[in-house]
């Protein structure tokens, strides 16, 4: 038999535990420990018809096992914040079979959406999350459920397989945390973003065809830019024209996108601890991508100042790589412009962090590219010759694309809605470059290739 099979049952398993042990913790531990003892003496099951009953064999010993070593004297559901859900003892197997069986349908739903929410990150600052308020396993599906439609407390708690008043004393701290609205009285609604796969679906059908017309064009435009570019005398990094091509074109279009998208933008609302942010969500499976351009920015503000830091990612074949911290920023910066720095701690973290190479002659490299501001300001006149002759087409495409993107949102969260049609501008970005690199017309980047630039401001 194949251990495949086994992957049918991982959240039978995980019921199964969450029912036979007193926390959500001991219940992953569990589950895990079934299913490797599972995998491990599956080769001497000999009739494949007899394995669901061997499995909850396998189940039962392994979980006495581990009631005794976690000194557990019987068997507790835990359901997150409901530690105390009143439980009636009873010797009536029916009744204690439905117990269970609800137990286990709750224990489902929980699985299913325990983790989407995450505070969204707006221009680098983490911002205070109340985790506490939103992270356990019912106000998440309660967001859940609640997102496409507002609901009533009765249909949430069906959905939900709780009792009403559950559903009411979760509702009260959502609304108050607002991760909730109420839309009409007595109807909820979830009050930010839940990405899942119909945004990467409508983005695959739709995106590269919005595209087209003026796709040829668009690249043209990006291959003249970078061999204008690569005659600037910048600080290039020894990075290669190839792997150069995919920063000059992301900046390229980040400068149009500042200077010549008209999408409206609006700003993060002030919450109730006194910050501008916004929760996100995500229900995603992975198996459609949607499109975008993640830009993390910093800036030695906070210290000498003068430079900033812009790491670009989601193009594909280009790795992840985070923001600098400013006093990374600062050593990058002497030794681009002074080749040696005093500061001899941040050095030593910004090369444990890849920014900075220490050679084998004791030289130090920066893998970053650099702009000063007067190279920046003749790179942009570049891009002012090349691409934004076609800006006017592309926006109208952009804009063509984003009306029926912004009509998949839930109406109530338009605002949120334009943030992401306005940051489309440049994600598009992103599908000239998959198309390019489909067809030939370009080169993949090298390995591990990050796309991030220092840019002196002041």
């Amino acid at each position: 038999m194949k251990t495949e099979i086994i992957e049918d049952y991982v959240e039978k398993v995980y019921g199964y535990a969450v029912n036979h042990t007193y926390t959500r913790y001991e219940a992953d531990e569990l589950s895990q420990e079934i299913l490797l003892t599972a995998i491990r003496e599956l080769s001497k099951l000999r009739d494949d018809s007899k394995f669901e009953p061997w499995l909850w064999g396998i189940a039962n010993n392994v979980a006495k096992s581990f009631r005794r070593s976690m000194g557990k004297n019987r068997a507790t559901y835990s359901y997150d914040v409901l530690e105390n859900v009143p439980y009636e003892e009873s010797d009536d197997e029916e009744t204690t079979e439905i117990y269970d069986f609800l137990r286990t349908k709750i224990a489902m739903l929980s699985e299913i959406y325990r983790n989407i929410i995450i505070l969204y990150y707006y221009d680098g600052k983490r911002k205070p999350f109340p985790s506490v308020y939103i992270d356990d396993a019912l106000s998440q599906n309660i967001l859940y459920y609640s997102y496409e439609k507002s609901c009533t407390v009765e249909e949430l708690a069906k959905l939900c397989g709780v009792p009403a008043y559950y559903i009411e004393d979760r509702i009260v701290h959502l609304l108050k945390y607002e991760a909730l609205i109420e839309t009409t009285k007595g109807k909820y609604q979830t009050d930010f973003i839940i990405w899942s796969d119909k945004y990467g679906i409508y983005c695959e059908e739709n995106a590269e065809k919005a595209l087209m017309p003026i796709m040829d064009d668009l690249l043209t435009a990006l291959k003249e830019i970078s061999r204008q570019a690569m005659k600037l005398d910048f600080y290039k990094a020894e990075k290669s024209e190839t792997d150069l091509f995919y920063l000059f074109g992301v900046l390229a279009f980040s400068y149009a996108s500042t200077k010549y998208c008209s999408l409206p933008y609006p700003w993060f609302k002030k919450r109730f601890d006194g910050n501008e942010w916004s929760y996100i969500g995500n229900m995603e499976t992975g198996k459609h991508k949607r499109i975008g351009i993640g830009v993390q920015h910093s800036a030695n503000l906070g210290s000498r100042g003068g430079c900033s830091h812009k790491a670009f990612n989601s193009m594909n074949g280009i790795t992840f790589r985070p923001m600098m911290y400013d006093n990374y920023i600062n050593v990058c910066q002497d030794i681009i412009f002074d080749g040696k720095t005093d500061d001899i701690d941040s050095l030593a973290n910004a090369i444990k962090d890849g920014y900075i190479i220490k050679r084998g002659d004791g030289s130090l490299f920066v893998t970053t590219p650099a702009f000063t501001i007067d190279q920046t300001e003749s790179f942009n006149k570049i891009v002012e010759t090349y691409l934004i002759p076609h800006i006017d087409r592309y926006a109208a495409h952009v804009y063509k694309f984003v009306k029926g993107y912004k009509d998949l949102f839930p109406k109530h969260l338009h605002e949120d809605a334009d943030r992401m049609c306005h940051n489309m501008f440049l994600g598009m970005y992103s599908v000239i470059v998959e198309y390019a690199q489909r067809t030939g017309q370009i080169k993949m980047p090298s390995k591990n290739c990050f796309c991030d630039v220092i840019q002196q401001f002041k």
